[in-house]
C-alpha cells in the first residue's frame, strides 16, 4: 500500500510538473518539442484544430495500445495521467504563465521541465498517456534504452514540423527534444551513484586489497585471471569506488606497486550497499 501511494503521488506530480511546461513554454512558443505537445503545435496550424483538442484526441488514442500492450499495471496508472493531464493543461490554461524570454531559452527549460515531470511518471512503470508510449511499448519487446527511444520519437515528431514552421523552428525544436531526453535519463538514474570500476593485476594483491578496504573503506572482489601469452594464474582485483576517490586510490596504489597494471572504467550507475539510495521507498 505504501508503494502504490508513492507512486500515485509520483504521477501527479509528474503530470502537473509536464502540464506546467507545457502551458508555460511549450504552446505559448509554438516549441516543437516532440510529444503530444510537438505534435499539436506542428497539426494545428494545418488542421485548424485547437492545440488542446488534439492533445485530448492523441492521448485517447495512445492509451487505448498502451493497455493492451504493455499492461494491467500501466492501465491503472495511465488512467490516472489520462485524466490528469488534461485536466492540468486546462487549468493552467487558464493562468497568465507566459514568460518573456528568447524561444531557445523556452525551448530549452521547456524540454527540461517537461523532462523532470516524465521522467518521475515513468519511475512507477506508468505514462503520462503521451507519445511516450510507443517508446515504451518498443523497450519492452526490444529492452532498448527508453531514454535513448523517447529521444528518437520526439525527434521525428520535430521533424513533421518542418512543413510547418521551417528549419529555424525545427532547429529550436531540437534543443527541446534532447533537453527533455536529458532530463529523463537523469530522473530515472536517480537514486544510483556514479563511481569508478577498477581492475588491478599485481604482484602484491593482498596488500592492495588492504588498502582499498582499510584507507577507502570499499569492498573488493578477487577474479581468478590467467595471463594470455604466459599462461601464468594470477589474482584479478575487482573494486568499484567513488569518483573523488580515485586520486587517493592511486597515489596509494602507486606507494605499494608502481608497476601495477590497471584498468579503469566509469560505471554511470551502482546500486548496493554503500552506493544507492532507494527513491521510490
Amino acid at each position: 500500500m505504501k508503494k502504490i501511494v508513492f507512486d500515485t503521488i509520483l504521477v501527479i506530480i509528474g503530470n502537473f510538473i509536464l502540464a506546467l511546461a507545457v502551458q508555460t513554454f511549450i504552446l505559448p512558443f509554438e516549441i516543437l518539442s516532440g510529444g503530444v505537445a510537438g505534435i499539436a503545435v506542428a497539426t494545428s496550424k494545418l488542421t485548424g484544430i485547437q492545440s488542446d483538442v488534439i492533445i485530448i484526441l492523441l492521448i485517447g488514442v495512445l492509451f487505448v495500445l498502451g493497455s493492451f500492450f504493455l499492461g494491467r499495471k500501466f492501465t491503472i496508472h495511465t488512467a490516472l495521467s489520462t485524466v490528469l493531464y488534461p485536466v492540468f493543461l486546462s487549468y493552467l490554461s487558464t493562468k497568465n504563465l507566459y514568460v518573456d524570454i528568447d524561444p531557445m531559452l523556452a525551448s530549452l527549460y521547456g524540454g527540461l521541465v517537461a523532462g523532470l515531470g516524465v521522467g518521475l511518471v515513468f519511475r512507477t512503470g506508468a505514462s503520462t498517456g503521451g507519445m511516450d508510449v510507443p517508446p515504451m511499448i518498443i523497450n519492452k519487446y526490444t529492452h532498448i534504452d527508453l531514454a535513448k527511444l523517447v529521444l528518437i520519437t520526439d525527434f521525428l515528431t520535430v521533424v513533421l514540423g518542418w512543413y510547418v514552421y521551417g528549419l529555424k523552428a525545427v532547429l529550436i525544436g531540437l534543443i527541446s527534444v534532447w533537453a527533455s531526453s536529458f532530463a529523463i535519463d537523469k530522473v530515472m538514474l536517480f537514486g544510483g551513484m556514479e563511481a569508478k570500476s577498477i581492475m588491478v593485476i599485481s604482484n602484491k594483491t593482498n596488500e592492495i586489497i588492504q588498502m582499498i578496504h582499510d584507507r577507502l573503506d570499499r569492498g573488493s572482489t578477487i577474479l581468478e585471471g590467467q595471463g594470455g601469452y604466459s599462461r601464468i594464474e594470477r589474482p584479478v582485483i575487482l573494486s568499484v569506488i567513488m569518483k573523488n576517490q580515485y586520486p587517493e586510490f592511486v597515489k596509494a596504489l602507486a606507494e605499494i606497486d608502481p608497476t601495477a597494471f590497471i584498468i579503469v572504467t566509469d560505471a554511470t550507475e551502482v546500486r548496493g550497499n554503500g552506493f544507492s539510495f532507494d527513491f521510490r521507498v
